[in-house]
């Protein structure tokens, strides 16, 4: 067992669950290069309780304007800082999280293993930074439309774009047993991403690469694409419409989330421009995960 330093922690409690979850997704993307870690459980009378874990004592003023700017004022107001102990916090949140089950997929930790049926794929997944361990409205979308897409349709040609751990890469690699180019914009991220694949026995099939946008080489040398994933944010998405249509094979698929349902529209009017037309929209705790099909 491998313990924690001491932490500091920054708590507050939200009215709603999917208050929530918009503030702990306003948080992490606030912190994305790993500097804290977002928690969120449900509490008495429906409640829920939201923590911030760091490494290093926070600066509090600007923590409380980051949750003012997530969740209000009054939830920033409301913030206590603490420290804790020396604990595997990070092992305790995992146990607690059920399997993710998204169609054929199953996203898991180590310690659920043996819950993976035979007739299911297996993405074991552990906590490693701020990267995500699957438990998302948005991954789950994604898988859940990967899974249809692959019961008609058998690309080769495959990216994962920003592929944090690289669950999305993983499960096309365990699906297709074909190669898939995965990317992302953060170093570490890659890292984590190519160690997942390693792990999970796809560790050949699944390229890490670390790129912004399209414009490494890895593109152009595994393009056109018969399916892309992109799991990302309502804007990047809009403004890669147009270097991803420059990179898709005819007919290819497209699967995008990381966008609030009012943001859909948008993104999918951006896509339709290049040659893409909606296939599904799909809603996921509160996420939309779109498919698009080049026509």
């Amino acid at each position: 067992m491998t313990l924690t330093p001491t932490t500091s922690v920054a708590q507050f409690a939200i009215g709603d669950e999917a208050t929530a979850r918009i503030a702990v997704d306003r948080l992490n993307e606030s912190f994305d290069d790993g500097a804290a870690a977002v928690t969120a459980f449900e509490g008495a009378y429906g409640r829920w309780a939201i923590s911030l874990h760091f490494a290093d004592p926070p600066d509090q003023a600007m923590v409380r304007e980051l949750v003012a700017l997530a969740a209000g004022d009054d939830a920033a107001a409301a913030v206590a800082f603490e420290t804790v102990a020396p604990q595997d916090w990070v092992k305790s949140s995992l146990d607690a999280l059920a399997p993710v089950r998204a169609g054929r997929f199953v996203v898991h930790g180590q310690h659920d293993r043996d819950r993976v049926q035979p007739n299911q794929l297996g993405i074991e997944i552990e906590a490693a930074l701020a990267f995500g361990t699957g438990h998302h409205g948005t991954t789950r979308g994604c898988l859940l439309l990967l899974d249809e897409v692959l019961h008609a349709y058998l690309p080769r040609r495959i990216l994962d774009l920003g592929a944090g751990t690289g669950v999305l890469a993983i499960a096309a690699a365990k699906a297709l047993r074909c190669r898939v180019l995965a990317s992302d914009i953060d170093p570490q991220a890659v890292a984590v991403c190519r160690e997942n694949a390693r792990l999970n026995g796809v560790g050949n099939l699944v390229e890490s690469v670390c790129a912004i946008g399209f414009g490494a080489p890895a593109f152009a040398a595994r393009a056109p694409f018969d399916l892309v994933l992109a799991n990302i944010l309502a804007n990047p998405l809009r403004q890669l419409a147009g270097p991803m249509a420059q990179h898709l094979a005819p007919s290819a698929m497209v699967v995008l989330s990381g966008l609030l349902p009012p943001q859909a529209q948008g993104v999918i009017a951006a896509y339709r421009a290049r040659g893409l037309v909606l296939v599904r929209h799909q809603i996921v705790e509160g996420w939309s995960s779109l498919l698009l099909q080049r026509r």
